[in-house]
Protein backbone atom coordinates (compact mmCIF):
# COMPACT_ATOMS: atom_id res chain seq x y z
CA UNK A 1 0.00 0.00 0.00
CA UNK A 2 1.34 3.30 -0.96
CA UNK A 3 2.16 5.93 1.51
CA UNK A 4 -0.06 8.50 2.21
CA UNK A 5 1.66 11.33 0.48
CA UNK A 6 1.49 8.90 -2.57
CA UNK A 7 -1.46 8.39 -2.55
CA UNK A 8 -3.50 9.98 -5.79
CA UNK A 9 -5.59 13.15 -5.06
CA UNK A 10 -9.26 12.80 -5.39
CA UNK A 11 -10.58 14.81 -8.49
CA UNK A 12 -13.81 15.28 -6.52
CA UNK A 13 -12.06 16.47 -3.67
CA UNK A 14 -9.76 19.47 -5.68
CA UNK A 15 -10.95 23.21 -5.18
CA UNK A 16 -11.91 25.27 -7.68
CA UNK A 17 -10.73 29.19 -7.62
CA UNK A 18 -12.86 31.59 -9.93
CA UNK A 19 -12.34 34.15 -11.95
CA UNK A 20 -13.85 36.33 -9.16
CA UNK A 21 -11.18 35.27 -6.48
CA UNK A 22 -14.15 32.69 -4.70
CA UNK A 23 -13.09 29.65 -4.11
CA UNK A 24 -14.92 26.06 -4.54
CA UNK A 25 -14.22 23.78 -1.54
CA UNK A 26 -14.67 20.71 -3.79
CA UNK A 27 -16.31 19.81 -7.62
CA UNK A 28 -19.31 18.91 -6.24
CA UNK A 29 -22.20 20.91 -6.72
CA UNK A 30 -26.48 20.46 -5.94
CA UNK A 31 -27.89 22.26 -9.18
CA UNK A 32 -30.50 23.73 -9.04
CA UNK A 33 -33.98 22.17 -8.70
CA UNK A 34 -37.48 23.66 -7.45
CA UNK A 35 -38.36 23.29 -4.30
CA UNK A 36 -42.38 24.63 -4.27
CA UNK A 37 -41.57 25.83 -0.25
CA UNK A 38 -41.95 29.48 -0.19
CA UNK A 39 -44.78 31.10 1.69
CA UNK A 40 -47.92 32.60 0.00
CA UNK A 41 -46.23 35.64 -0.03
CA UNK A 42 -43.20 34.25 -2.00
CA UNK A 43 -40.40 34.39 0.99
CA UNK A 44 -38.46 32.08 2.08
CA UNK A 45 -39.56 29.73 4.98
CA UNK A 46 -38.22 27.70 7.87
CA UNK A 47 -38.53 24.49 5.48
CA UNK A 48 -36.17 25.91 3.00
CA UNK A 49 -33.69 26.83 5.57
CA UNK A 50 -33.97 22.94 6.65
CA UNK A 51 -33.60 21.78 3.80
CA UNK A 52 -30.80 24.17 2.48
CA UNK A 53 -29.12 22.60 6.20
CA UNK A 54 -29.01 19.54 5.37
CA UNK A 55 -27.44 20.05 1.44
CA UNK A 56 -24.63 21.93 3.14
CA UNK A 57 -24.07 18.73 5.68
CA UNK A 58 -24.20 16.60 2.56
CA UNK A 59 -20.75 17.37 1.53
CA UNK A 60 -21.40 19.25 -2.00
CA UNK A 61 -18.87 22.33 -2.00
CA UNK A 62 -21.72 24.38 -3.77
CA UNK A 63 -25.50 24.59 -3.84
CA UNK A 64 -27.85 26.56 -6.08
CA UNK A 65 -31.20 27.25 -5.15
CA UNK A 66 -34.44 26.72 -7.10
CA UNK A 67 -35.67 29.38 -9.25
CA UNK A 68 -36.19 32.69 -7.03
CA UNK A 69 -38.58 34.48 -9.30
CA UNK A 70 -37.87 38.10 -10.12
CA UNK A 71 -41.62 38.24 -11.32
CA UNK A 72 -44.49 37.18 -8.76
CA UNK A 73 -47.05 36.90 -11.58
CA UNK A 74 -44.26 34.69 -13.82
CA UNK A 75 -43.90 32.16 -11.76
CA UNK A 76 -42.35 28.12 -12.74
CA UNK A 77 -44.48 26.45 -10.00
CA UNK A 78 -46.62 27.39 -7.07
CA UNK A 79 -44.64 28.07 -3.97
CA UNK A 80 -41.55 29.65 -6.04
CA UNK A 81 -39.34 32.30 -3.56
CA UNK A 82 -40.17 35.22 -5.39
CA UNK A 83 -38.20 39.16 -4.77
CA UNK A 84 -39.92 41.12 -7.71
CA UNK A 85 -38.74 43.95 -5.85
CA UNK A 86 -36.60 44.75 -2.09
CA UNK A 87 -37.56 42.47 0.48
CA UNK A 88 -39.41 44.12 3.65
CA UNK A 89 -37.40 42.93 7.26
CA UNK A 90 -39.34 39.83 7.18
CA UNK A 91 -38.01 38.56 3.61
CA UNK A 92 -34.68 39.52 4.29
CA UNK A 93 -34.63 37.30 7.53
CA UNK A 94 -36.06 34.62 6.09
CA UNK A 95 -33.35 34.62 3.49
CA UNK A 96 -30.63 35.09 5.58
CA UNK A 97 -31.53 32.11 7.54
CA UNK A 98 -32.07 30.20 4.13
CA UNK A 99 -28.41 31.35 3.33
CA UNK A 100 -26.97 30.76 6.87
CA UNK A 101 -28.22 27.54 7.05
CA UNK A 102 -26.81 26.63 3.32
CA UNK A 103 -23.22 27.90 3.87
CA UNK A 104 -22.87 26.77 7.35
CA UNK A 105 -20.39 23.93 6.31
CA UNK A 106 -18.12 25.97 4.52
CA UNK A 107 -19.63 25.83 1.34
CA UNK A 108 -21.39 27.60 -1.43
CA UNK A 109 -25.14 28.93 -1.67
CA UNK A 110 -25.58 30.55 -4.70
CA UNK A 111 -29.10 32.05 -5.76
CA UNK A 112 -30.76 30.89 -9.09
CA UNK A 113 -32.81 34.00 -10.30
CA UNK A 114 -35.32 33.24 -13.06
CA UNK A 115 -38.17 34.35 -14.71
CA UNK A 116 -40.77 31.33 -16.48
CA UNK A 117 -42.44 33.85 -19.07
CA UNK A 118 -44.36 31.94 -21.17
CA UNK A 119 -43.54 28.53 -19.31
CA UNK A 120 -45.96 30.31 -16.06
CA UNK A 121 -48.36 27.36 -15.81
CA UNK A 122 -51.95 28.73 -16.69
CA UNK A 123 -53.12 28.19 -13.16
CA UNK A 124 -50.56 31.24 -12.00
CA UNK A 125 -51.41 33.27 -15.12
CA UNK A 126 -53.49 32.54 -18.15
CA UNK A 127 -51.30 35.48 -20.23
CA UNK A 128 -47.90 35.68 -18.77
CA UNK A 129 -45.17 38.24 -20.83
CA UNK A 130 -42.69 36.43 -23.43
CA UNK A 131 -40.71 37.80 -25.96
CA UNK A 132 -43.56 37.38 -28.87
CA UNK A 133 -46.82 35.62 -28.18
CA UNK A 134 -45.71 32.22 -29.09
CA UNK A 135 -47.38 30.05 -27.32
CA UNK A 136 -45.59 26.58 -25.60
CA UNK A 137 -46.47 23.66 -27.93
CA UNK A 138 -47.59 21.30 -25.46
CA UNK A 139 -50.90 19.31 -25.29
CA UNK A 140 -53.22 19.95 -22.15
CA UNK A 141 -53.89 23.41 -21.92
CA UNK A 142 -51.07 23.93 -18.66
CA UNK A 143 -49.87 26.82 -20.58
CA UNK A 144 -51.72 30.13 -21.46
CA UNK A 145 -51.30 32.65 -24.69
CA UNK A 146 -48.47 35.09 -23.68
CA UNK A 147 -48.52 38.60 -24.54
CA UNK A 148 -45.45 40.46 -26.08
CA UNK A 149 -43.31 42.51 -23.68
CA UNK A 150 -42.70 46.30 -24.28
CA UNK A 151 -39.14 47.54 -24.63
CA UNK A 152 -40.01 49.39 -21.28
CA UNK A 153 -41.19 45.96 -19.11
CA UNK A 154 -37.84 44.27 -20.68
CA UNK A 155 -35.85 47.10 -19.64
CA UNK A 156 -37.75 46.80 -15.95
CA UNK A 157 -36.90 42.93 -15.75
CA UNK A 158 -33.51 43.43 -16.17
CA UNK A 159 -32.98 46.11 -12.97
CA UNK A 160 -35.25 43.41 -11.04
CA UNK A 161 -32.79 40.54 -12.23
CA UNK A 162 -29.85 43.22 -10.67
CA UNK A 163 -32.25 43.62 -7.66
CA UNK A 164 -32.54 40.22 -7.14
CA UNK A 165 -28.82 39.73 -7.03
CA UNK A 166 -28.06 42.73 -4.68
CA UNK A 167 -30.31 41.02 -2.32
CA UNK A 168 -28.93 37.54 -2.53
CA UNK A 169 -25.64 39.51 -1.71
CA UNK A 170 -27.08 41.45 1.11
CA UNK A 171 -29.02 38.50 2.86
CA UNK A 172 -25.82 35.92 2.87
CA UNK A 173 -25.70 34.12 -0.74
CA UNK A 174 -22.32 33.62 -1.22
CA UNK A 175 -23.49 34.45 -5.34
CA UNK A 176 -25.91 34.13 -7.79
CA UNK A 177 -26.91 31.68 -11.05
CA UNK A 178 -28.72 33.54 -13.88
CA UNK A 179 -31.43 30.85 -15.38
CA UNK A 180 -31.03 31.26 -19.31
CA UNK A 181 -32.19 27.40 -20.14
CA UNK A 182 -34.40 25.14 -20.07
CA UNK A 183 -37.07 27.84 -22.19
CA UNK A 184 -37.05 29.91 -19.52
CA UNK A 185 -37.58 33.92 -20.31
CA UNK A 186 -33.97 34.24 -21.19
CA UNK A 187 -34.09 31.04 -22.80
CA UNK A 188 -37.09 32.28 -24.94
CA UNK A 189 -35.15 35.45 -26.31
CA UNK A 190 -32.43 33.70 -27.23
CA UNK A 191 -34.75 30.76 -29.08
CA UNK A 192 -35.44 32.19 -32.89
CA UNK A 193 -38.90 29.85 -32.04
CA UNK A 194 -40.05 31.54 -29.40
CA UNK A 195 -38.46 35.00 -30.31
CA UNK A 196 -39.85 36.30 -33.24
CA UNK A 197 -39.39 39.76 -32.43
CA UNK A 198 -38.68 42.67 -35.67
CA UNK A 199 -36.88 45.79 -32.60
CA UNK A 200 -33.70 45.41 -30.83
CA UNK A 201 -34.69 42.49 -29.26
CA UNK A 202 -34.60 39.99 -31.75
CA UNK A 203 -33.66 38.90 -35.10
CA UNK A 204 -29.79 38.39 -35.35
CA UNK A 205 -28.46 36.47 -32.51
CA UNK A 206 -26.81 39.35 -30.83
CA UNK A 207 -30.19 40.70 -30.64
CA UNK A 208 -31.42 37.10 -29.44
CA UNK A 209 -28.87 37.79 -26.65
CA UNK A 210 -29.04 41.38 -26.00
CA UNK A 211 -31.31 40.15 -22.90
CA UNK A 212 -29.23 38.02 -21.30
CA UNK A 213 -26.16 40.41 -21.84
CA UNK A 214 -28.01 42.87 -20.42
CA UNK A 215 -28.62 41.18 -17.05
CA UNK A 216 -25.36 39.98 -17.02
CA UNK A 217 -24.02 43.69 -16.94
CA UNK A 218 -26.63 44.80 -14.79
CA UNK A 219 -25.61 41.68 -12.01
CA UNK A 220 -22.52 43.07 -12.41
CA UNK A 221 -22.61 46.46 -11.57
CA UNK A 222 -24.63 45.32 -8.59
CA UNK A 223 -22.89 43.07 -7.03
CA UNK A 224 -18.98 43.66 -7.64
CA UNK A 225 -16.38 42.22 -9.08
CA UNK A 226 -15.38 39.74 -6.19
CA UNK A 227 -19.44 37.82 -6.02
CA UNK A 228 -19.68 34.99 -8.41
CA UNK A 229 -21.84 35.11 -11.35
CA UNK A 230 -22.83 31.75 -12.94
CA UNK A 231 -25.20 31.45 -16.35
CA UNK A 232 -27.10 28.48 -17.04
CA UNK A 233 -27.18 28.09 -20.56
CA UNK A 234 -28.73 25.25 -22.86
CA UNK A 235 -26.30 23.89 -25.16
CA UNK A 236 -29.40 23.65 -28.00
CA UNK A 237 -32.96 23.48 -27.32
CA UNK A 238 -33.05 20.41 -29.46
CA UNK A 239 -35.57 21.68 -31.66
CA UNK A 240 -35.73 22.61 -35.36
CA UNK A 241 -35.12 26.02 -35.61
CA UNK A 242 -34.66 27.20 -32.48
CA UNK A 243 -31.61 27.67 -30.17
CA UNK A 244 -28.57 25.85 -31.98
CA UNK A 245 -25.33 24.76 -30.27
CA UNK A 246 -23.49 26.99 -32.70
CA UNK A 247 -25.47 29.76 -31.18
CA UNK A 248 -24.43 28.71 -27.97
CA UNK A 249 -20.64 28.34 -28.46
CA UNK A 250 -21.01 32.13 -29.74
CA UNK A 251 -23.16 33.32 -26.43
CA UNK A 252 -20.60 31.31 -24.05
CA UNK A 253 -17.87 32.98 -25.31
CA UNK A 254 -19.90 36.61 -24.72
CA UNK A 255 -20.23 35.32 -20.87
CA UNK A 256 -17.09 34.86 -21.03
CA UNK A 257 -16.20 37.98 -22.46
CA UNK A 258 -18.73 40.02 -19.86
CA UNK A 259 -16.78 38.28 -16.75
CA UNK A 260 -19.03 34.99 -15.72
CA UNK A 261 -17.10 33.04 -13.25
CA UNK A 262 -19.05 29.56 -14.15
CA UNK A 263 -20.99 28.09 -17.22
CA UNK A 264 -23.49 25.76 -16.53
CA UNK A 265 -24.44 23.64 -19.76
CA UNK A 266 -27.70 21.71 -20.00
CA UNK A 267 -30.38 22.01 -22.65
CA UNK A 268 -33.83 21.49 -23.58
CA UNK A 269 -36.96 22.92 -22.49
CA UNK A 270 -40.51 21.62 -21.51
CA UNK A 271 -41.09 21.25 -25.41
CA UNK A 272 -38.41 19.13 -25.41
CA UNK A 273 -37.55 18.23 -21.67
CA UNK A 274 -33.81 16.56 -22.56
CA UNK A 275 -33.17 18.52 -18.75
CA UNK A 276 -35.63 16.16 -17.13
CA UNK A 277 -33.58 12.74 -17.75
CA UNK A 278 -36.98 11.15 -18.67
CA UNK A 279 -36.41 7.67 -19.87
CA UNK A 280 -37.45 6.84 -23.35
CA UNK A 281 -37.98 10.61 -24.02
CA UNK A 282 -34.54 11.23 -26.63
CA UNK A 283 -34.14 15.01 -27.79
CA UNK A 284 -34.67 15.39 -31.51
CA UNK A 285 -32.80 17.80 -33.60
CA UNK A 286 -29.84 17.12 -31.91
CA UNK A 287 -25.99 17.12 -32.90
CA UNK A 288 -24.46 13.67 -33.00
CA UNK A 289 -23.26 12.51 -29.72
CA UNK A 290 -20.25 9.96 -29.04
CA UNK A 291 -21.29 6.56 -28.44
CA UNK A 292 -19.16 6.36 -25.11
CA UNK A 293 -21.35 9.45 -23.78
CA UNK A 294 -23.99 6.81 -22.95
CA UNK A 295 -21.80 4.76 -21.09
CA UNK A 296 -19.89 7.74 -18.97
CA UNK A 297 -24.09 8.41 -18.26
CA UNK A 298 -23.40 12.63 -18.81
CA UNK A 299 -24.90 13.83 -22.24
CA UNK A 300 -24.06 17.16 -21.72
CA UNK A 301 -20.22 16.19 -21.53
CA UNK A 302 -19.59 16.13 -25.11
CA UNK A 303 -21.07 20.01 -25.51
CA UNK A 304 -18.83 20.90 -22.94
CA UNK A 305 -15.83 19.68 -24.12
CA UNK A 306 -16.51 21.27 -27.56
CA UNK A 307 -17.06 24.55 -25.92
CA UNK A 308 -13.50 23.99 -23.75
CA UNK A 309 -11.85 24.42 -26.97
CA UNK A 310 -12.91 28.45 -27.05
CA UNK A 311 -13.27 29.19 -23.38
CA UNK A 312 -11.39 29.15 -20.08
CA UNK A 313 -14.22 30.23 -17.72
CA UNK A 314 -14.94 27.46 -15.92
CA UNK A 315 -17.50 25.03 -16.79
CA UNK A 316 -20.40 22.99 -14.76
CA UNK A 317 -22.62 19.66 -15.67
CA UNK A 318 -25.40 18.75 -14.53
CA UNK A 319 -27.78 15.54 -15.50
CA UNK A 320 -27.39 12.07 -15.50
CA UNK A 321 -24.25 11.60 -13.25
CA UNK A 322 -24.62 8.28 -10.86
CA UNK A 323 -21.29 6.94 -10.56
CA UNK A 324 -18.09 8.36 -9.39
CA UNK A 325 -15.58 6.89 -11.75
CA UNK A 326 -18.20 8.62 -14.33
CA UNK A 327 -17.91 12.03 -12.76
CA UNK A 328 -13.97 11.55 -12.20
CA UNK A 329 -13.69 10.78 -15.72
CA UNK A 330 -15.57 14.01 -16.55
CA UNK A 331 -13.08 16.24 -14.89
CA UNK A 332 -9.99 14.35 -16.06
CA UNK A 333 -10.85 14.21 -19.45
CA UNK A 334 -12.10 18.16 -19.46
CA UNK A 335 -15.58 17.85 -20.04
CA UNK A 336 -16.51 19.47 -16.80
CA UNK A 337 -14.56 21.64 -13.95
CA UNK A 338 -17.70 21.19 -11.28
CA UNK A 339 -20.14 18.02 -11.18
CA UNK A 340 -23.65 19.12 -10.96
CA UNK A 341 -26.07 16.76 -9.25
CA UNK A 342 -29.62 17.04 -8.98
CA UNK A 343 -32.10 14.03 -8.57
CA UNK A 344 -30.20 11.61 -6.33
CA UNK A 345 -30.17 14.24 -3.33
CA UNK A 346 -33.53 14.34 -2.92
CA UNK A 347 -33.41 10.83 -1.60
CA UNK A 348 -30.06 11.29 -0.23
CA UNK A 349 -28.90 14.56 0.62
CA UNK A 350 -25.69 13.17 2.10
CA UNK A 351 -24.47 11.59 -1.38
CA UNK A 352 -21.85 14.04 -2.20
CA UNK A 353 -20.21 13.15 1.27
CA UNK A 354 -20.39 9.68 0.46
CA UNK A 355 -18.77 9.62 -3.09
CA UNK A 356 -15.99 12.51 -1.37
CA UNK A 357 -14.73 9.35 0.65
CA UNK A 358 -14.90 6.70 -2.26
CA UNK A 359 -18.27 5.63 -2.31
CA UNK A 360 -18.62 3.98 -5.89
CA UNK A 361 -21.96 5.48 -7.21
CA UNK A 362 -25.75 7.32 -5.78
CA UNK A 363 -28.67 5.65 -6.49
CA UNK A 364 -31.00 5.80 -9.40
CA UNK A 365 -34.49 5.93 -8.30
CA UNK A 366 -36.60 6.81 -11.52
CA UNK A 367 -35.48 3.51 -13.09
CA UNK A 368 -37.96 2.03 -10.39
CA UNK A 369 -40.51 4.47 -11.00
CA UNK A 370 -43.89 4.23 -13.04
CA UNK A 371 -46.90 5.82 -13.69
CA UNK A 372 -48.59 2.70 -15.04
CA UNK A 373 -48.54 -0.74 -13.97
CA UNK A 374 -46.17 -3.55 -15.67
CA UNK A 375 -48.75 -4.28 -17.95
CA UNK A 376 -50.03 -0.97 -19.23
CA UNK A 377 -46.30 0.54 -20.03
CA UNK A 378 -46.24 -0.02 -23.54
CA UNK A 379 -48.65 2.59 -24.00
CA UNK A 380 -45.34 5.01 -23.02
CA UNK A 381 -44.74 4.86 -26.80
CA UNK A 382 -47.38 7.67 -27.21
CA UNK A 383 -46.03 10.84 -26.99
CA UNK A 384 -48.50 12.21 -24.09
CA UNK A 385 -48.38 8.99 -22.30
CA UNK A 386 -44.63 10.08 -22.23
CA UNK A 387 -44.78 13.07 -21.07
CA UNK A 388 -47.21 12.06 -18.27
CA UNK A 389 -44.96 9.67 -17.00
CA UNK A 390 -41.82 11.74 -17.04
CA UNK A 391 -43.91 14.51 -15.16
CA UNK A 392 -45.10 12.18 -12.72
CA UNK A 393 -41.60 11.13 -12.31
CA UNK A 394 -40.35 14.57 -11.58
CA UNK A 395 -42.98 15.37 -9.07
CA UNK A 396 -41.91 12.22 -6.88
CA UNK A 397 -38.25 13.97 -6.96
CA UNK A 398 -40.60 17.00 -5.67
CA UNK A 399 -42.45 14.92 -3.20
CA UNK A 400 -38.83 14.11 -2.00
CA UNK A 401 -37.71 17.57 -1.65
CA UNK A 402 -40.92 18.32 0.66
CA UNK A 403 -40.68 15.25 2.76
CA UNK A 404 -37.04 16.66 3.42
CA UNK A 405 -38.10 20.00 4.50
CA UNK A 406 -40.88 19.51 6.63
CA UNK A 407 -38.97 15.87 8.10
CA UNK A 408 -35.45 15.75 7.77
CA UNK A 409 -36.31 12.90 5.98
CA UNK A 410 -37.44 11.65 2.22
CA UNK A 411 -40.55 9.78 1.86
CA UNK A 412 -39.11 7.01 -0.70
CA UNK A 413 -42.46 4.76 -0.13
CA UNK A 414 -44.72 7.15 -1.97
CA UNK A 415 -45.64 6.05 -5.43
CA UNK A 416 -45.36 8.85 -8.58
CA UNK A 417 -49.21 8.63 -9.06
CA UNK A 418 -49.75 9.64 -4.81
CA UNK A 419 -46.62 12.39 -5.72
CA UNK A 420 -48.42 13.74 -8.29
CA UNK A 421 -51.67 14.66 -6.74
CA UNK A 422 -49.73 15.53 -3.58
CA UNK A 423 -47.81 18.34 -5.07
CA UNK A 424 -50.72 19.22 -7.15
CA UNK A 425 -53.07 20.16 -4.29
CA UNK A 426 -50.35 21.71 -2.69
CA UNK A 427 -49.69 24.05 -5.28
CA UNK A 428 -53.81 24.77 -5.87
CA UNK A 429 -53.78 25.67 -1.79
CA UNK A 430 -50.76 27.72 -2.30
CA UNK A 431 -52.47 29.27 -4.84
CA UNK A 432 -55.65 30.29 -3.00
CA UNK A 433 -54.31 31.65 -0.08
CA UNK A 434 -51.83 33.78 -2.05
CA UNK A 435 -55.00 35.18 -3.75
CA UNK A 436 -56.50 35.36 -0.34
Amino acid sequence: MPAAADTPANPLATPLALPCGAVLPNRLAKGAMTEGLADPQGRATAELARLYGLWADGGAGLLISGNVQIDGDHLERPGNVILDRRPDAAGREALSAMAAAGTRGGGHLWMQISHAGRQTPATVNPHPKAPSPVAVALPGNQFGQPVALTEAEILDLVERFGVAAETARETGFTGVQIHAAHGYLLSQFLSPRANLRQDAWGGSLENRARMLMQVVDRVRRGVGADFPISVKLNSADFQKGGFAFEDSVTVAGWLQQAGVDLLEISGGSYEQPAMMDIDGMEPKDMPPVKASTAAREAYFVDFARTLRGSLTLPLMVTGGFRSRAAMTQALESGGADVIGLGRPLCADPAGPAKLLVGADSLERWETRLHLLPAPLRFLNRIKLIQAMEGFAVSYWYYAQIDALARTGQPNTGISPFAALQAVNRAGAAWLKARRG
